[in-house]
């Protein structure tokens, strides 16, 4: 269970050759990403053909909190590191937030084209469109393709595949802005977190 919740958000991606890259659905994508302030909403993770859903929240710069309705765990961000907290076991794992896709989302200043994310392949899908992305010097350990709706532009859903082929899709639901989150509302409520990363990417 672990091992599958922090791999939905270990940031590994592939060099695709010849991938179509639309640089107008990349500036769309990032134009709205750059929007958010904060959003709240449900999500459904489908992994090794199980589900589960929980609810979702960001807050950006750097804020990332989920919440599992089935299981005693939370993923929380306080703006510089991930936390993976298991309840059941009062165990804390922490990542960095540089590491994981959440963590492109949530960037302060979001640039899909001269910074060290690199988009590959973008495709049209009708009343969707999706990114997908590797950071410049870590290709060839999997990949991750984040999707939007188009009418009006909002996220969807994104979809990790790790280094040994392993697929997690995580579908929102609900999203809708939200900036006014309890002060603590990303500090894990069992243990007071503290970052020693000091990544600059979520200065605020």
């Amino acid at each position: 269970m672990k091992k599958i919740i922090i791999s939905i958000f270990m940031l590994c991606f592939p060099l695709l050759a010849n991938a179509a890259v639309d640089k107008a659905l990349i500036d769309r994508a990032e134009k709205y990403l750059n929007s958010i302030g904060g959003l709240s909403g449900d999500f459904t993770q489908t992994a090794n053909g199980r589900q589960q859903h929980g609810t979702f929240a960001m807050l950006r710069p750097g804020r990332v909190r989920l919440d599992y309705n089935d299981a005693p765990i939370q993923l929380i961000s306080d703006g510089r590191d991930l936390y993976f907290f298991d309840k059941s076991l009062d165990q804390i794992t922490t990542v960095p937030l540089t590491s994981t896709p959440a963590g492109i989302l949530v960037r302060k200043n979001i640039d899909l084209t001269n910074a060290d994310i690199n988009v590959v392949e973008t495709s049209d899908n009708g009343s969707t469109f999706s990114l997908q992305m590797n950071l410049r010097g870590q290709e060839g350990l999997g990949n991750m393709t984040v999707v939007f709706d188009k009418q009006p532009t909002k996220l969807n859903s994104w979809t990790v595949v790790d280094a040994t082929g392993a697929k997690t899709d995580v579908v929102f639901q609900n999203l809708k802005p939200k900036n006014n989150f309890d002060k603590n509302y990303f500090q894990i409520g069992r243990h007071k977190t503290i970052s020693t990363s000091g990544d600059s990417f979520y200065d605020e």
